[in-house]
């Protein structure tokens, strides 16, 4: 039997990026994936000539955060990452910009006047209790709204939740709400990660496969398109969060990688060492454990190694291990979830409702969040036609096609005509995080109860979403296997812990 410094379980984004900055700490590392696929929900794959993600996508906090963090430390290439754009709301009449600051939001008429002002006033005491370090996590946004407001009120709010954990207003925090449009430093701070990335200038690797030639030749080097890194610049000294909310003007640093998803799995998977393995279509069945120590798993083989990186569902971690403490079992069982449905329409035109950079709201009868992909790189659609994505969250007490029906109505009754224009009709049903941020759910530590078995995913930290949240539980990973004497800086010998 091969015995491995680390077996990754699981070859969704976390998996992989675990694997990656592992290996380049001189690990030699074995991914077992149960699909025929890597990327999990970061990839694309191409229906009637339209390439479409898996969910619609937007890649947060380029500017200092955790991915990029990650991409500058060990990816050695990187996808053109567009400008994203801005937030729209659509409504029976018009598309109108969604307001990033108080001034901005007073004058947002898509809500009844009496109600922003009200509202105006409610976001500023609830900030000026975050800014004086109140915890708002578990005090929900419907109980922080001001009472009698009107339904289209009442709407805009539950959508706005849904899309930032889910779940309605009624399971999202308040905090929650405030975080989702600023970036919280991480626990790691950038002293810390240099000192975890130091390196030696010898141990870099020269010998790469000849393949990987010709990966290069789908991949863009490393950088930022010139709109966004534009708008970055802009970006000197950041204000307070309370300023920020009156009067902001700073980016989000949002963007959206060129040629789709699957040009940054590519550039994952062009960055993993030679010292790391991936085998597909070989699920786990258990991880072996000795005197409370992981030693392995059991595939279709057992494998054997110093530490075992589970990044599949940490629910699922008790079907992998007997006999877990019953408070660590019940901790994540009380884990919540949340299905989401991605309908992607490819249209045999563009379109004048989509002539927009960026992604668009519907809050009315069923909410959807839109992103029409081809504009940002027309080549994810046939010359002269474009991809647009709608995602709902679903209502899991009703049956999936029911689900489906209903996203097609509310699509079909918010543009007008786009109807006549659908060639391609593709549906998605994922679960977009392993966690839902909600007032009682739980996320899982990345230690656990057994010793040199971690965990790691977007059911491990709560910030930011997505492909962001992955890289924040990387991060972190990366922290506590240091402080565990599990990881060495790069350059350093490596030994067994």
């Amino acid at each position: 039997m091969d015995k491995y410094d680390v077996i990754v379980v699981g070859a969704g984004v976390t998996g992989l990026l675990s694997a990656l900055v592992l290996a380049k700490h001189g690990k030699k590392v074995l991914i077992l994936e149960k699909s025929k696929h890597v990327g999990g929900n970061c990839n694309s794959y191409v229906v009637d000539g339209f390439q479409v993600d898996t969910g619609a996508h937007a890649i947060t906090h380029l500017i200092e955060g955790p991915l990029k963090r990650l991409m500058e430390s060990y990816f050695d290439y990187l996808p053109v990452f567009e400008d994203y754009g801005d937030y729209f709301i659509r409504t029976d009449k018009r598309l109108m910009k969604v307001p990033s600051n108080i001034k901005e939001f007073v004058t947002f008429d898509v809500l009844p006047k009496m109600d922003r002002l009200v509202l105006s006033q409610a976001v500023t005491k609830a900030l000026t209790y975050r800014t004086f370090g109140m915890d708002l996590s578990k005090q929900s946004v419907y109980e922080f709204l001001p009472k009698n407001l009107s339904q289209d009120t009442y709407d805009f709010a539950n959508t706005i939740s849904y899309f930032l954990t889910g779940k309605d207003m009624k399971h999202t925090s308040a905090q929650r709400v405030l975080e989702g449009s600023a970036f919280l430093r991480d626990s790691v701070d950038p002293d810390q990660l240099e000192n975890i990335l130091k390196t030696d200038d010898n141990s870099s690797d020269s010998n790469e496969d000849d393949n990987k030639d010709k990966v290069l030749q789908n991949l863009i080097p490393f950088n930022l398109h010139t709109s966004l890194q534009t708008r970055l610049n802009k970006v000197s000294h950041p204000l307070t969060t309370l300023g920020r909310l009156a009067t902001n003007k700073v980016s989000y640093s949002q963007g959206y990688p060129r040629k789709g998803l699957k040009s940054l799995l590519n550039a994952i998977l062009y960055s993993l060492p030679k010292t790391v393995e991936i085998m597909v279509e070989n699920p786990v069945r258990k991880i072996l454990v000795e005197d409370g120590v992981a030693k392995g798993v059991i595939a279709d083989d057992i494998y054997l190694a110093d530490l075992v990186i589970h990044t599949g569902f940490a629910k699922d971690l008790p079907r992998l291990i007997d006999d877990l403490p019953s408070s660590y079992v019940k901790e994540l069982e009380g884990i919540v979830q949340t299905k989401s449905l991605t309908i992607w329409l490819g249209l045999d035109t563009t379109m004048e409702a989509f002539n927009y950079i960026g992604s668009e709201i519907w809050f009315k009868e069923k909410p959807y969040w839109a992103m029409p992909i081809s504009n940002y790189d027309s080549s994810l659609a046939p010359e002269g036609k474009q991809l647009v994505g709608f995602s709902f969250i679903v209502d899991q007490d009703k049956g999936e096609r029911s689900e489906i029906k209903k996203a097609y109505e509310t699509i079909y009754n918010a543009i007008p005509n786009i109807e006549d224009h659908v060639e391609m009709k593709h549906e998605q049903i994922i679960i977009p995080e392993k966690a839902a941020i909600t007032i009682n759910g739980n996320f899982a530590d990345i230690r656990t109860p057994v010793r040199n078995l971690y965990l790691a995913g977007t059911d491990t930290d709560r910030r930011s979403m997505g492909i962001t949240r992955a890289a924040y539980s990387v991060i972190e990973m990366l922290r506590i296997l240091t402080t565990d004497g599990n990881l060495h800086r790069r350059g350093e010998k490596n030994s067994s812990p």
